[in-house]
């Protein structure tokens, strides 16, 4: 048996003939910058995640960057964020000459650990960045109480969580400013790189706008310094398809997880994914933690079963952030989760019998 791990063609396949006839649609009208369905998309999210504003860009990278750009973060100001998630999340904090400051995780949700947050604010401190990974959000209660009284802004990375809720508020809705990113292997994906932010407050909705748009606010005026982040007409109107059957991807994906579920969770040698009672996850990954991963990877692989580590190695041990000067140890339950994560297959279209194929050779 042959197995896909994230089906991007049979999601196509669904979807093809709206999704051709959209994309023609754009190409005769060859508004391919800032056209008709950027602005219906950004209309549709906000109706989505129940938020004021909806502002597109052209990555989840570039949603942090504008997200930060937005509230001022200058050289030298310190982000609180989490080692164990992709690099973008950092990288963005880094790359506007501001500092990272890492806190460690939970062992069963693998999100930021919010009781260990207050003791890293300082008075250089001017956000937390929790980051929603795999499908669920962190504990946004806590961080926002946190914030609020050191007077800081919460910018929810909701990268891996669009369509996930907490307390029932969708993701991206459950702070001052939240991003996301529609690459295409992401539970709502366009066909190339794609992202989001959103918030309530209008001052920092029209100034994100401008800065994706290189700080114009008319044409050949700038106000700002901004960048290039406009999300292309084409990957919008592809979004716009696919965000009418989201829902029913996201009812598939859990029927995928509460399937491998109720097979693994007698496995002792092995520990599944954990979803706190307040969250819904849409399980951009199903992640399971094994002892044996590297043996498990390359005997699943001669099955036809592919699988994935997210993330080997965490941030804080990554060269790139060798500057920052942290250690092995520094984060125990970051380096114990990298050592023992494993992904496998996740997407709507998984049939039962190749979960229990995947299972079986588990």
């Amino acid at each position: 048996m042959k197995i896909d791990f994230a089906n991007l063609q049979k999601d196509y396949q669904l979807y093809k003939e709206e999704i051709d006839n959209s994309i023609h649609n754009v190409l005769d009208k060859s508004n391919y910058i800032m056209g008709e369905d950027v602005h219906l998309l950004e209309k549709e999210l906000e109706n989505y995640v129940g938020v004021k504003h909806a502002i597109s860009c052209s990555s989840g990278t570039d949603a942090l960057i504008l997200a930060m750009m937005a509230i001022d973060i200058q050289p030298g100001d310190e982000i609180i964020t989490t080692p164990f998630t992709f690099i973008a999340t950092a990288e963005t904090i880094a790359f506007l000459k501001a500092k990272p400051v890492f806190v460690d995780i939970d062992e069963k949700t693998y999100n930021i650990d919010a009781d260990k947050i207050e003791d890293k604010v300082t008075s250089k401190t001017k956000a937390i960045i929790p980051v929603s990974l795999f499908g669920q959000t962190s504990d946004m209660d806590k961080i926002n109480e946190i914030a609020k009284k050191h007077n800081l802004i919460v910018i929810e990375d909701g990268a891996q969580s669009f369509g996930a809720t907490y307390k029932g508020k969708k993701s991206c809705n459950l702070s001052k400013i939240g991003t996301t990113s529609f690459f295409p292997a992401k539970p709502l994906g366009c066909y190339g790189d794609g992202g989001a932010v959103f918030t309530n407050d209008e001052t920092l909705a029209q100034k994100m706008k401008s800065l994706r748009l290189h700080g114009q606010t008319k044409r050949y005026h700038h106000e700002y310094i901004g960048i290039g982040g406009r999300l292309d007409t084409i990957q919008a109107t592809v979004l716009r398809v696919k965000l009418r059957y989201f829902d029913e991807n996201i009812k598939l994906r859990r029927e995928v997880a509460t399937k491998y579920d109720s097979l693994l969770i007698n496995n002792d040698k092995l520990i599944i994914p954990s979803i706190k009672k307040d969250n819904s996850s849409v399980y951009a990954q199903y992640s399971i933690r094994v002892k044996n991963r590297d043996e498990l990877q390359k005997r699943l692989k001669e099955k036809g079963i592919p699988s994935a580590v997210h993330y080997p190695k965490p941030l804080h041990l990554q060269k790139a952030f060798k500057y920052l000067k942290y250690q092995k140890g520094d984060f125990p339950i970051a380096e114990l989760i990298s050592n023992d994560i494993m992904s496998l297959p996740m997407n709507p279209y998984l049939k039962e019998k190749e979960i229990e194929y995947i299972v079986k050779n588990l």
